[in-house]
């Protein structure tokens, strides 16, 4: 049993503390589908900041809803830095509206950069699928080359 903030509560298997549920690192890790590893990765980097119940980090819901923000964020290609802006806002003002003026801005900026990507990729496409017609051709006016014979 580990006591935390007066209330105690066996680690493991989903310790609640004043109704909250907490996770250890493996929970949480298991929970969202990431290492422990990497969850402290973003612990290290500030993203999430866990409490401790004696030596043992404890993850709230809070930071599992960060941590899945955070992926969330990653898997569409925001920076670090971009993240922690986007969550910072939320930490200042709970009415969203700075964080979601913000996310839109990021958003926007995303999109514009992956459409110019898009054109780049469609025209590399169009000239390797030309290049590969033109060594197709090339090849069938080419007579069959003969095996040598080892002498």
């Amino acid at each position: 049993m580990t006591k935390i903030s007066g209330s105690t509560q066996a680690l493991g298997g989903g310790a609640l503390i004043a109704g909250e549920r907490l996770y250890t690192v493996t929970e949480l890790a298991r929970e969202i589908g990431v290492t422990a590893r990497a969850i402290r990765f973003y612990e290290d980097k500030g993203l999430i900041l866990p409490r401790r119940a004696g030596t043992t980090r404890v993850y709230t819901n809070r930071d599992r809803a960060r941590m899945i923000l955070i992926l969330r964020g990653k898997r569409l290609g925001f920076s670090l830095r971009e993240i922690r802006e986007y969550l910072e806002l939320y930490d200042m003002d709970r009415s969203q509206v700075p964080q979601i003026n913000l996310l839109l801005k990021l958003v926007r900026t995303r999109l514009a950069a992956l459409e110019e990507q898009e054109r780049a990729l469609d025209e590399i496409l169009a000239e390797l699928r030309a290049v590969e017609r033109e060594a197709m051709e090339a090849l069938e006016t080419k007579p069959t080359p003969r095996k040598r014979l080892a002498s």
